[in-house]
Parts: structure tokens; sequence; C-alpha cells
């Protein structure tokens, strides 16, 4: 089985760290993974999104054109990749930036209060962690418990002090996605 992400948002959102994340975290599992960052030539407030691929055999090639799932952390990455989801995919979209709902309903999609979320544990610079969480819960390929060993085994030892809010945001994203649903 093959599983394709888009993660995206403007930079400085984290986009590029959760979609590396998530690499390192379906890896660590034993999985097949690309990723592939794009972004513009400003650090902070450029646009920014990275693409992973998740399999368990071979992957052919690292393009995707209609993934099954993708984080929208803003509106303009709402506007460009709703339309190419694939049909019967999640799409979970920043509500703290975005101020419509998306259209298809082909799809399952949902609007997660990212900024005011990571911001109630402590950090806004989180608010990454909140979606990635929010897409796991909707879309299990990987546990959360992945995530946070990969936290723990890639992120550098002078940030290991972030690792308690990383492993907070990632479950209060889980957690809305249960309370949304249920």
């Amino acid at each position: 089985m093959q599983t394709e992400f888009i993660i995206s948002g403007f930079g400085g959102q984290g986009v590029l760290f959760a979609g590396q994340l998530l690499s390192y975290a379906a890896m660590d599992e034993g999985k097949e993974v690309t990723w592939i960052p794009s972004y513009g030539p400003e650090m902070r407030g450029g646009t920014a999104n990275c693409t992973v691929i998740i399999a368990d055999e071979e992957i052919g090639s690292p393009l995707v054109k209609h993934p099954r799932a993708v984080i929208a952390m803003n509106l303009p990455s709402l506007d460009k990749y709703e339309p190419a989801i694939a049909p019967g995919g999640v799409l979970v979209v920043n509500s703290s930036l975005v101020n419509r709902q998306p259209g298809r309903a082909d799809i399952r999609w949902v609007m997660v209060p990212g900024n005011e979320i990571a911001e109630s544990v402590g950090d806004r610079r989180m608010t990454n962690m909140v979606l990635l969480g929010a897409l796991l819960a909707n879309l299990p390929i990987l546990p959360l418990e992945s995530i946070e060993r990969a936290l723990k085994a890639h992120l550098p030892e002078r940030h290991h002090r972030l690792l308690p809010l990383n492993y907070e945001c990632l479950r209060r994203g889980a957690e809305f996605m249960a309370q949304a649903v249920g």
C-alpha cells in the first residue's frame, strides 16, 4: 500500500519539519519513504510545502499529483491543494488561518483550530504538531507513538526540552478529532 501526503503553508509554520518527521517515523517503522520539500526564496512568510510518500514496497516515483491526505495550514494552501486530493482522501485545515470551509463532498475534511490549541499548550509554533496529530487520527497510517519516537530520535539534542510540548500538541490534535467525530 502507498499513501501520498502534501503538507503546505507559509514558511516558518513548520511545514517541512512536519513532513520530515512523518518521513522519519515511517522509515523507523521499516516503510519505504520519500520526502520532497519545496519553498520560495523567503525564509518566513513565503510559501512552503512538502510531499511525503509512505509505502510498504519500493516507491516508483516521488511525484505526488493526487494525494490521499493534505494538511492546509493557510488559505492559499487550501485553495491550491483541495482540488488535487484523491476522492475519498482526507483534508485537515488550520481553521485559525482559514476563513472558509472546503467545498468538496467526495473527501473527508476537518477544520482544526491549530493555532489556538498550540497556544493553549504553551507554544504557537507547535501548530504543525497539532495538525499532524489530527491527520493521523483521521488516517491511521502510523500511530502517534511512532511520531513521538521519531521526534526523540531525530530532533537535535538541544531541542529535547521541547519534546513534552510536541507530544502534547500531537495528542491534542488527535483528541480534537476524537471529539469532532464522536
